[in-house]
């Protein structure tokens, strides 16, 4: 029944439509009340990787719900934390071996930029307390992360004068299958950007590989490559915001792995519990740790979530990563990628004269059009197809669940390019 006293994100309350009322979920669908199921291109948000209701995962919350729901991490510990946090470091890039928990992607990206401009400041560079960030970027609606999203095109310019000031550095343009020199263009504009304010920033924050909110901007390993040496050359971290792209989203367990580098600091959140609850991991090299560590005990990390290392949150965590790796997730992400390719990547979709460009990475695909007024009616378009599609902007884009199957996929698709044929 509809309620104004729920207030749902990103909606005018008083313009928009009824919400749809989910009474439950069964592998990639949703249920609705009155019977409707509805496939879910979206993953609710592209965390809901294993589809809805699986049963390991919900085992493994039960499971550890009758031992031990929450506890503090102060001065205390438990072993889902500390078994997470040690398979966190056995499957992530090599070298990122320290893990901060936290309870949500924005908070992760919070504590992220912390601890980058803390490390700076007990390395004797208090100047370098700035973050450089990319045009196109989103890392989070928190205060924090809304000043180093995109300040022109993104959604937070309302908040521009409660927020500090960072510098940006134009977004890449080259595609993910770019040849190197194709790029150089790309990497010679963030050199640019660091020579000019490198003395004043702790950090470069990037979405590797995918810019995922900010339009679903598919780019270069090549430019990933480039930026890791160049913070090197300028003394400036590397964070990589793994929020969106990691757990297998662009076709590798992390973005990272395409360009074969790691960063400084890795910021990991919705499929890390495979949307079951919320969490976040902010992982850090030893480079970043021991600098911490002193006998002063002003020289402590401040920051502590009430929920960081939630035992619900990190059992289920674990569950998560068991079944990607014990059913060879990577392996379904390719067929999917497949299908996505073939339905999409074809003159049909890109020539139509509604269509600005058509990208696929991974398990995920966009179909960018020339102005948003083209998608109004998309969504209702695609529900009388059975397939529940939210598309933002000028983007119709699709981020299914991995256990989605390629029937399913062609549904998906089918609803995405049948619009594409009636613009």
């Amino acid at each position: 029944m509809p309620s104004n006293t729920l207030w749902h994100p990103y909606a005018q309350m008083q313009t928009q439509p009824a919400p749809l009322e989910v009474v439950g979920g069964q592998g990639p669908f949703i249920e609705l009340a009155g019977g409707e199921r509805l496939l879910d291109a979206t993953c609710s948000w592209w965390c809901m990787i294993h589809g809805y209701g699986h049963p390991r995962l919900v085992s493994a919350i039960q499971q550890q719900a009758d031992t031990l729901c929450h506890v503090m991490l102060g001065g205390m510990s438990h072993a889902p934390a500390v078994e997470l946090a040690e398979t966190l470091v056995r499957i992530t890039p090599p070298g990122l071996d320290h893990v901060f928990f936290s309870d949500s992607g924005s908070v992760g990206m919070e504590v992220a930029m912390k601890m980058a401009v803390q490390y700076q400041v007990l390395r004797g560079r208090p100047q370098k307390h700035r973050m450089l960030s990319l045009m196109r970027a989103y890392h989070g609606d928190t205060s924090g992360c809304m000043a180093v999203c995109d300040p022109e095109e993104g959604m937070h310019s309302l908040f521009a004068g409660l927020l500090p000031r960072h510098h940006f550095a134009p977004a890449p343009t080259a595609p993910f299958d770019a040849s190197p020199q194709d790029v150089d263009a790309d990497i010679a504009a963030l050199r640019t950007t660091l020579e000019a304010c490198h003395h004043e920033v702790a950090a470069l924050l990037m979405e590797p590989l995918l810019q995922a909110a900010g339009g679903l901007n598919m780019t270069s390993p090549h430019y990933v490559r480039a930026a890791r040496e160049l913070c090197d050359e300028f003394d400036v971290l590397l964070i990589f915001d793994e929020v969106a792209t990691g757990f297998g989203r662009t076709g590798k367990l992390f973005a990272a792995e395409h360009a074969e580098v790691t960063p400084d600091i890795m910021v990991l959140s919705k499929g890390l519990t495979g949307g079951y609850l919320g969490h976040a991991a902010t992982l850090a090299t030893g480079r970043v740790y021991n600098t911490f560590l002193s006998d002063d005990d002003g020289h402590a990390f401040m920051h502590g979530p009430t929920f960081m290392g939630n035992p619900l949150a990190c059992r289920v965590a674990l569950e998560s990563i068991a079944v990607f790796e014990e059913e060879d997730y990577l392996g379904k992400i390719a067929e999917l990628n497949a299908v996505l390719r073939e339905e999409l990547l074809n003159e049909r979709v890109a020539r139509h004269p509604a269509v600005n460009d058509v990208r696929v990475l991974g398990a995920c695909a966009a179909i960018e059009f020339k102005d948003a007024v083209s998608l109004a009616g998309a969504q209702t378009h695609a529900r009388r197809q059975g397939v529940w599609l939210r598309p933002f902007g000028r983007w119709l884009y699709t981020m299914p669940a991995y256990i989605t199957t390629q029937d399913e996929l062609r549904q998906i698709t089918a609803a995405m390019t049948s619009w594409v044929e009636q613009c």
